[in-house]
């Protein structure tokens, strides 16, 4: 479904494995599936609690991790605030968070629908992760 989006062209790539999917851009240091990223994941854990989360995070290959995040969330802070069961985590490598009930009919669409949202953001973490660059290498 993502890559029939028309928003998802040549520059985002899609990790799954298993219950475990990352979605992100080839600018954002996710190479190794620890730099900026959009991520899910259904596992034991999510079964038992019925609720799985969907996080925005900058890993450690993200460079200059607090300041992208800092800046980043300067950026898009207002925006996210207002959207319905998104929270700022900014702990850690975590920026943001979603817990979805399991209960909801039409799961795959409603990660769909969620991960459609989340790429709205793409624009302001390519601009901040050129700034960054632009500062600092």
């Amino acid at each position: 479904m993502l890559k029939n989006s028309r928003w998802f062209d040549d520059e985002w790539a899609v990790y799954n494995r298993g219950p475990y999917l990352q979605l992100y851009k080839s600018g954002w240091y996710n190479h190794n599936n620890s730099g900026v990223h959009f991520e899910t994941f259904i596992e034991a854990a999510q079964l038992k609690k019925k609720a799985f989360p969907i996080l925005m995070h900058a890993e450690e290959d993200c460079p200059c991790q607090t300041e992208f995040i800092q800046k980043f969330l300067c950026l898009e802070g207002n925006r996210i605030t207002e959207w319905r069961g998104w929270s700022i985590e900014n702990k850690g490598y975590s920026v943001l968070r979603k817990i979805v009930p399991l209960g909801v009919k039409k799961l795959e669409d409603r990660i769909y629908a969620e991960l459609c949202q989340l790429q709205v953001l793409a624009a302001s973490i390519d601009r901040t992760l050129a700034t960054l660059s632009n500062e600092d290498f």
